[in-house]
Order: structure tokens, then sequence, then C-alpha cells
């Protein structure tokens, strides 16, 4: 009797790492950039408007910093609706393309002296095609990786989005540092912070080399001919799509204060209001950001074997009944305000690891990127970009626990709002 014939087991799964990294990069590029401008500002802001009054020009570079957040929906709208028609890896391109340029003209631009109010000007549209090019850079780079992602691991592909994000903030800080170690004040003032946007920008000609290799995706492709012949994309999310636009603000709503909380806000507040010591906020921060990173892909591995739904809820939940209890540790004293960032950056790591997966089983692929690009850009831009000023102003006007408590009200939101989704691990996309 003949032997029977052995089946060779499945081989397993291997990520396809470049084209992880190639898709995330963008990302990193323009959270790079972000955080050099937030850090490097009060250098270089008298090169744009006039020294004889420095807290204008602060006031003036702050402001087209502030004024980019609000181009992020039309940059979502425009680029999104852009990468639904023309294609994802197209999309890409253009909001790397754009991501790069602004930095390297910020790193070449004259100053004031030599050309006058023509600085600020280029200033703020080299900031607002930033802005426009994250808008589009997060629903074109979701969409891509939920599209190329096998559904049994979708989470894991998606953590790669926000692994690229903690990567790109912690570069920042740590160039930050070695820079203001290195040079003086008046070589960061006259040069030294030009260094640093010349690097945002180098990288992001490698992240345009990189995604050059990228395929399109299958999704795309099948589905090409239906979003060409779709009208008004943005109308049609509301009108056959209501639901899902109401549960991305809602959880976006508290993704983007966690986010602001922890990596922008709270820095000043505890220096400036809880007399903190500088060096251990940031310690506290780069902690915190590591262990960000290092949670992002075991937790998106955890929702596509356990589901998205129930880390959502834990994330919302945890930050609702945590959030007022850890503003209390936010003092002078390192233990404790590791505990605090460590604590908030690992909670924010559940929903931040699967948030390009969540995004993306809300919308079917016709509308994807618009739907993503619009509603998520839209409320960023208003929860997350006045984040820092409520927190400023509600301790100034000596409540600052307000703020907090503004963040444990958005959570029951969410909450409330992630109960009604649906469970889509392991799903195929629409």
């Amino acid at each position: 009797m003949a032997g029977s014939v052995q089946q060779a087991p499945p081989e397993p799964h291997r990520l396809p790492v470049r084209t992880l990294v190639s898709a995330s990069i963008g990302n990193a590029v323009e959270w790079f950039d972000w955080t050099v401008y937030a850090t490097f500002l009060v250098y270089f802001s008298t090169q744009f408007f006039p020294k004889e009054n420095e807290a204008l020009a602060l006031i003036g570079t702050t402001s087209a910093y502030a004024l980019a957040f609000f181009f992020r929906p039309l940059g979502g709208w425009l680029l999104g609706r852009f990468a639904d028609l023309r294609g994802r890896k197209a999309g890409m391109l253009l909001t790397i393309l754009l991501m790069a340029g602004g930095s390297l003209v910020i790193a070449i631009l004259p100053t004031y002296e030599q050309v006058g109010w023509l600085a600020p000007v280029l200033l703020l549209l080299a900031r607002i095609a930033q802005g426009m090019s994250l808008g589009g850079e997060v629903s074109n780079a979701s969409a891509y990786l939920a599209e190329i992602a096998p559904p049994a691991r979708r989470g894991r592909y998606s953590a790669f989005f926000y692994i690229s994000t903690g990567t790109a903030l912690l570069v920042a800080s740590l160039l930050g540092v070695l820079l203001t170690n290195v040079l003086d004040d008046d070589q960061l003032r006259s040069y030294g912070w030009r260094i640093a946007f010349a690097a945002g920008g180098l990288l992001g000609i490698v992240g345009l080399w990189l995604r050059r290799s990228l395929s399109e995706t299958d999704q795309f492709e099948e589905n090409a001919a239906k979003a060409r012949a779709t009208k008004n994309p943005l109308l049609l999310t509301i009108k056959e799509h209501p639901r899902a636009v109401l549960q991305l603000c809602a959880f976006t709503m508290l993704s983007t204060l966690s986010y602001y909380t922890f990596f922008s806000a709270l820095t000043p507040f505890a220096i400036n209001f809880r007399d903190a010591d500088a060096n251990d906020v940031f310690l506290a921060l780069s902690i915190g950001t590591a262990l960000f990173i290092a949670c992002c892909y075991p937790f998106g591995a955890l929702s596509d074997r356990f589901g998205r739904k129930p880390q959502m809820l834990v994330w919302s939940a945890a930050i609702a009944v945590l959030i007022v209890p850890l503003s209390f540790l936010v003092r002078d004293n390192l233990g404790s305000l590791v505990v605090v960032f460590t604590v908030g950056l690992v909670l924010y790591a559940l929903l931040a690891s699967i948030a390009p997966a969540i995004m993306s089983e809300l919308f079917p692929t016709e509308l994807r990127a618009t739907g993503i690009g619009a509603w998520y850009n839209l409320t960023v831009a208003v929860f997350g970009g006045t984040a820092p000023l409520v927190i400023t102003a509600l301790s100034e006007a000596d409540h600052p626990l307000w703020f907090f408590w503004y963040v444990a009200v958005a959570a029951v939101v969410a909450f409330c709002a992630i109960l009604t989704l649906p469970e889509t691990r392991g799903s195929e996309l629409r």
C-alpha cells in the first residue's frame, strides 16, 4: 500500500517590513517636523519677525504653527479624494513631497532682515503646505496599511503607523537635546535651527525614494471605477454613513486629547504651573514615549486576537477613571512624572496601535480616504489644536483641574460611542 503523502505545513506569515516602513515613514517625517518646529520656534521666531519685539515674534511664529492645524481638514479632504481617485501610492507620494518640500523651504528661508514681511509670509505658506500634507498623510497611509493587510493581521500592520510617529517624536526630541548641548544660544538662533529642518527634509526625500517602490493595493484597483463614479463623496459619507462619521469623531476626540495632553500640553503645564524641573519632565516624557513605541505592535497583535472593541473600551474607560488622579501626580518629582507619562502613553498606545485599522473599517473603499481625511482631521483641529491653549487658559484662571475633567468627559463620550461599534476583527474590508 502506498504511503500517504504528508502535506507541508503552511509557511508562517512574514511581515513585509520594508513596505510597512515605506508606508509609515511619511507620518514619521511630518511629526518630526511638527516637533522640531515646536522645539526650536523660540530660537527662530526673531529670524522671521522684527527682533525689537520678541513677544510679538513668538506670537507670530506660534500662530503659524497653530494655523497649520486648521488646514489639516482641507488637506485631508482634497488629498484623501485624490487617493480615492488616483490611488493610495500616488496620494502618499504627493503628501511626502509636500512635507519634505515644506521642511526644506523652511530650512533655507530668508530672514526678516533680508526680505522684510515676505519672510513670515513664506514661513506661513510652508506651514500650510505641511498642515495639508499631514491631513492627507493620515488618511492615505491608514487606508494603504489596512488594504494591504491580511484580515487576520490588520491590527499588526496598523501598529506601524504610530510606531513611526513615536519614533519620530523621540528622535526629534533627542536632536533638540543634542543641538542645544553642542551649540550656544547665538549659534542656535543664527543657523542651528536650520539644521533640524534640513534633517526633516532629507528624511522626507528618503521616504519619497522608499515609497516609489510601493505597489498599489488590490482593494483600490478593484474599486477604482466605483470611486470615479462617486459624486460629492464628502456629502455621501454623511448621508450614507452618518453613524460611522459620528463614531469616528467621538473616539478621535478622545484620541487627539490623549495625544496632545501627554505629548504636548503636559510639558509646559508641569514646568510653568507645577514647578517641575524641565530636565525631569523631558526625561519622563522620553521614557513614556519609548514605552509607547514598544507597546504599539503587541497591542496591534492583541486586537487581532481578542478584537478591536474590547481594547478600545478598556482604553476609554481607563482614561475616564485615571486622568484626574494622574493630574495630581504632576509635580516636581521625577518618579511621579514617570508614572504620569508612562501610564498615560501606554493607555494611549491601546488605541493608537489600531487607529488606522479601525478608521479604515468604518468606510467602503471608494470613500475611505475621503471619509477619514475630512472627519478625522476636522476633529483633530477642533480638539487637538486647542488643547495647549485650553490647559494654559484654565491654569492661568487657577482652574487647572478643569482640563483633566474635560478629558474625562470626552472619555465617557468616546466609551458610549465605542459601545455602538461592531466588532471588525478579521473582517474583510468593504
